[in-house]
């Protein structure tokens, strides 16, 4: 829910209020239920709200308590805020019956460690009146936005980079450590970077506190452990526990809501469980929404023989939606402009046209995001696994690297190139100690950093485009910690997310749990051919793309002559790689310096 932006400035001049428009009229689409903003010397702070919890004006935001000198701009829901409101009620008078008066209060009651309280999905701002600071947070497994702009004058935070370009003066020259890593990890930077040397991005599982003077202090309040206690469970227990871990996420997530709550339905088994998990926890009338597309000769493109049995078995409200070919191109467009980085995942345009249709029927819908990452649903997993020669870093190159470094080097600007950054990122990552086995450091990899800035980010840009809020289940983080502590056997087992598998038997179609694991079907934008393949060229040979200097010529017509033969090792077109990437900078009116 809701989109946030603020300003604070270091040398006690007043905030530009013009600015903060301009960053507010970026974020209408996350919220277009109320628009607020409060100033505070210099400090000011805006909001676009989603009204999910306490429909009424006392939940609008920026929320100001006078009494304890705070204020906050808040984005996401917090899913125990009643438990922690019963707790706080004995100290202070509320007087709202939402969960962001309880992040003011829980803030004043505990100070910083008020977010290892809170569990849900979320990125705030607080501004302490007294002490003069801005406390600002993003939920563990970063599901929630919050980019930043630090200068030596302010600092500039807000929930999308588009924003706080509209807000001006940011340093946009190509950050070459965030473009190696955005060309490798296929279209991931993970945080604190972007690709703008000028924008940084909260990590999750951490909070930055801002004094007026400009002083910071980063602080990690969360991290994963992947590691085996003495006392082992068996597989049934495991299963129990997974199990019981997957209900209350979905119960919870279904529960907190004054609004109605749906599930994207893609035919998969992660959402078709959901599907079954609330039918579980005794939902009725649940609505589910399926997108579908034209067919390709290599490929269907809907997966309605998959998602119709399950909306049958559980007499769900179903609606599809089919989609021709010629609107997926015509709209990529405005799916790029809702994209806060450039996102090369090709369903960002199905989830960008799927949560148009469904805005129109609820506020909320639960999404099986995260689950592949888990659960080890991926083929890459269990072939990295097999590995046994080489350093970790070697054995994750080799299956997930989208480039390696000489190729690298042979595609953008010489003056781009320096050290093979990503493999010194991962090889750090994967090296960490609590995490027993090769896999479990992959996996606590792939969870807390690699997911965050794929489909976590893709879905959320993509519903919230529509005021739509997705949530999470599988990102639950109790369930993502007892995840990580069960043997990755278990999850490899049955080709990948055996675990889930199992508890989806008797509950699920078996042609539902046993088909191939799949992807959102998009063939319009999957086959590098006809309209698709004109479009990539006219952007790749543009001006701005010549003028701007970022790739090498002969690199980018060696894939044009090709298009279809250059994939990487996880079967991503890299002429699409370098066109989306263009076509963004060239969207955000990013033009060579």
């Amino acid at each position: 829910m809701c989109g946030i932006c603020g300003e604070l400035n270091f040398n006690e001049s007043l905030p530009h209020l013009e600015s903060l428009r301009r960053m507010l009229d970026r974020l209408r689409r996350r919220g277009p239920d109320h628009e607020g903003s409060y100033s505070d010397g210099p400090l000011a702070m805006g909001h676009r709200r989603l009204s999910i919890l306490d429909l009424s004006d006392r939940a609008n935001q920026p929320m100001l308590d006078p009494e304890l000198g705070l204020a906050v701009v808040f984005n996401g829901t917090i899913y125990n805020f009643r438990e922690l409101r019963r707790e706080l009620e004995d100290r202070y008078r509320f007087f709202s019956s939402g969960d962001t008066e309880v992040i003011l209060k829980a803030y004043h009651a505990w100070g910083e460690d008020c977010v290892k309280r809170f569990h849900g999905m979320f990125a705030f701002a607080i501004w302490d009146l007294r002490r003069r600071r801005l406390f600002m947070a993003r939920d563990r497994m970063g599901i929630k936005p919050l980019y930043y702009n630090h200068t030596d004058r302010r600092l500039r935070f807000a929930s999308n980079i588009q924003a706080l370009l509209a807000a001006g003066e940011v340093d946009t020259d190509i950050d070459p450590v965030a473009l190696h890593h955005h060309f490798t990890l296929h279209g991931v930077v993970p945080a604190p970077r972007t690709l703008f040397k000028g924008i940084r991005k909260l990590q999750p599982g951490h909070t930055l506190t801002v004094e007026q003077d400009g002083r910071t202090r980063l602080q990690r309040y969360w991290q994963l452990e992947a590691t085996r206690s003495s006392r082992e469970l068996t597989p049934e227990a495991w299963t129990e526990a997974v199990h019981d871990a997957l209900r209350r996420a979905v119960k919870k997530r279904l529960e907190i809501s004054d609004v109605p709550v749906g599930v994207l339905l893609s035919g998969g088994l992660d959402s078709s469980l959901l599907v079954a998990l609330l039918a579980e926890s005794g939902a009725t009338g649940l609505k589910t929404f399926t997108v579908g597309f034209e067919d390709q000769p290599e490929e269907k493109g809907s997966e309605f023989e998959f998602s119709d049995p399950v909306a049958e078995r559980y007499a769900t409200e179903h609606h599809r939606f089919h989609v021709p070919n010629d609107q997926v191109l015509a709209r990529l467009p405005e799916a790029v402009d809702q994209m806060a980085e450039p996102m090369v995942g090709q369903d960002a345009v199905a989830f960008y046209l799927l949560s148009e249709q469904v805005s129109r029927h609820v506020k909320v819908v639960q999404s099986g995001q995260g689950a592949d990452e888990v659960f080890a649903g991926y083929f890459w997993y269990p072939r990295m696994a097999a590995e046994t020669e080489g350093s970790r870093v070697e054995r994750f190159r080799r299956h997930y690297f989208d480039r390696d470094q000489s190729e690298f080097a042979r595609m953008v600007n010489p003056a781009l190139v320096g050290e093979d950054h990503t493999a010194l990122l991962i090889e750090a990552a994967l090296n960490e100690p609590g995490a027993d086995t090769f896999l479990d450091a992959v996996l606590r990899l792939d969870v807390t950093t690699l997911v965050v800035d794929d489909p976590v980010k893709r879905v959320d840009n993509m519903t919230m485009a529509w005021g739509l809020e997705a949530r999470v289940p599988f990102l639950d983080h109790e369930l993502v910690e007892l995840a990580a502590r069960m043997p990755p056997a278990l999850k490899l087992a049955q080709g990948g997310k055996g675990v889930l598998k199992q508890i989806a038997r008797g509950l699920l179609p078996d042609m539902v749990i046993d088909r191939p694991k799949g992807y959102f079907p998009l063939p319009a934008l999957k086959y590098v051919r006809g309209e698709f393949l004109d479009f990539m060229k006219d952007i790749l040979n543009s001006r701005t793309c010549r003028e701007r200097g970022l790739y090498q010529r002969a690199y980018v017509e060696t894939l044009l002559k090709a298009p279809e033969q250059h994939l990487t090792r996880i079967q991503g077109s890299k002429l699409w790689h370098l066109a989306l990437l263009e076509f963004w900078l060239q969207r955000q009116g990013i033009h060579a310096g």
